[in-house]
């Protein structure tokens, strides 16, 4: 809806209604208007996320950061460790990857009934997200053709490093054709980081983050210029640049050095402002160097300083405060979750995680995500080491093993509320804070932020108890691990269960 067309019915409404009553429609429509101008629900196709090289960071980690954003009406954020599993080998000729005797075991993060929604991190310590990026091809792939949902799935169980997982990924775009407008993954291991980009069809580019800089993708593609040449630091579709020239969207003599990102998007895709300006607001609180929005974002950069896991969580809870873009005026004018500029965290971010991946200590304890269910602002992060044997009571809603078949087949009953599982509870902590979203966020913010920091301070200690036991009994350090992460996550849930309570009772008074 726009400002002429809301004159237009009012100029209709003119002749035919009396002059009180237009006083009235005009004043409604007038804050219909203000609404729109100011709120808007985000777009679905979202999620934001930052990649950094492990000499980027203070521990020395590989550490990847994501918001999953997912618009509509059914969610449900579902936690699975999965175990490995003996495959059948496929005799099929054309099947474009090698057999494998067993897959891997990983963690799930699955948001049921959603193509794009699910994360993963395997025993290798491979994590891979993605966010939805479109390209300009629009050779329609036939229905049921081509791959989406099961690539990142089949990373999950078969890669052994990020460069692999990417080399596995491009094998499958290549063989089948990848059925969405677009996509960008973020994929990390201990050792490195992976931005891959993906057009429909069968055309891909990846590029490596270098080991000190950092990466920040929002809904556009990122990789520039690109040279397939330099394998250490480029892996790609052959032909990519040829067949932008054949399409029409590239001319070398007119159009000078190949830009993966502008050739390759959707028209108004790559200038877009929701994704310009997220990528620009990840980047300037990160960067050493100041960016302006309207400067030519890099694929990555220097950090400031060498990051901390309180650095990313503070990004991914982001709603431009303190710039010229945040339409709340310091929450004054209600929650920055629903503004018209689209904001890094947003109503429709289902879950966040911070991946913090290590390869200098046992693989029992390296790899972790800490994660937070539903709006980061308003919910806490903790750890979820990927070695836990089984997620707390409660998380996970169905059966592990039978999840990717039924993935696409839940019952509207199974997205209803029920006070038996935690994801419910955190998301009503959100809805409560977004109704009076000023006065009730410092509240929140004091709870976590205490919570988060002392699961921070104790880190070290705690991991140093499982150094000394997993020399000893590795069976029962992975139980004290799992315990760990149970006993984190029920009082999480706990807390913010008396969140809720306390702002309930604030309410009465």
């Amino acid at each position: 809806m726009n400002f002429s067309f809301i004159c237009g019915m009012f100029i209709n409404m003119r002749n035919q209604i009396r002059s009180g009553q237009l006083a009235v429609i005009c004043a409604l429509f007038l804050c219909l208007f203000l609404s729109l101008l100011f709120y808007s629900y985000p777009s679905d196709r979202s999620c934001f996320t930052i990649a950094s090289g492990k000499k980027a960071t203070e521990d020395g980690s590989v550490i990847m950061a994501h918001n999953e954003d997912d618009e509509g009406k059914n969610f449900f954020v579902n936690m699975h460790k999965i175990q490995r599993k003996s495959v059948k080998k496929n005799p099929a000729k054309d099947e474009p990857l090698q057999p494998i005797d067993e897959t891997t075991e990983y963690l799930w993060i699955e948001i049921p009934d959603t193509e794009f929604g699910d994360s993963y991190m395997n025993e290798h310590g491979v994590t891979i997200a993605s966010n939805a990026c479109e390209s300009r091809e629009d050779k329609h792939l036939l229905p049921g053709e081509g791959i989406g949902f099961m690539l990142r799935r089949i990373v999950a169980e078969r890669a052994t490093s990020s460069r692999q997982a990417v080399e596995i990924a491009g094998m499958l775009i290549q063989h089948y054709g990848y059925n969405s407008p677009g996509r960008s993954y973020a994929i990390a291991d201990p050792k490195e980081a992976w931005i891959l980009q993906v057009a429909k069809g069968k055309h891909w580019i990846a590029k490596r983050v270098p080991d000190n800089h950092v990466a920040v993708v929002a809904n556009r593609y990122t990789i520039e210029a690109i040279n397939l040449n330099d394998k250490a630091n480029y892996l790609g579709s052959p032909d990519i640049i040829q067949y932008a020239v054949k399409r029409g969207w590239y001319t070398p003599k007119k159009d000078g050095e190949f830009n993966f990102a502008k050739v390759y998007s959707a028209p108004g895709n790559y200038s877009a402002e929701e994704n310009v300006l997220r990528q620009w607001r990840g980047t300037s609180l990160l960067s050493k160097n100041k960016i302006k929005v309207d400067d030519r974002l890099p694929f990555s950069f220097e950090p400031k300083k060498n990051l901390r896991i309180p650095d990313f969580f503070r990004v991914l809870r982001d709603h431009y405060e303190g710039t010229e873009y945040d339409l709340t005026e310091e929450y004054k004018l209600g929650s920055p979750n629903t503004t018209a500029k689209r904001t890094i965290c947003t109503k429709s971010t289902q879950y966040a995680f911070v991946a913090q991946l290590r390869d200098y200590l046992p693989i029992e304890y390296a790899n972790l995500a800490w994660i937070s269910f539903r709006n980061p602002d308003t919910n806490a992060f903790s750890p979820w080491y990927y070695s836990i044997t089984c997620p707390p009571e409660g998380y996970t809603h169905g059966n592990s093993e039978n999840a990717i078949e039924l993935h696409f087949k839940r019952p509207d009953s199974f997205f209803s509320f029920s006070p038996f599982y935690a994801f419910w509870n955190f998301s009503r902590l959100s809805s409560t804070v977004e109704r009076e979203y000023r006065n009730r966020i410092k509240i929140v913010k004091k709870e976590w932020s205490n919570f988060e920091d002392y699961v921070l301070k104790t880190q070290k200690r705690t991991e140093r108890e499982f150094s000394f036991l997993v020399k000893q009994n590795k069976f029962l350090t992975l139980k004290l691990i799992t315990n760990h992460v149970h006993k984190l996550e029920y009082q999480k849930w706990y807390l913010a269960s008396e969140l809720i309570a306390r702002l309930a009772a604030l309410i009465s008074k």
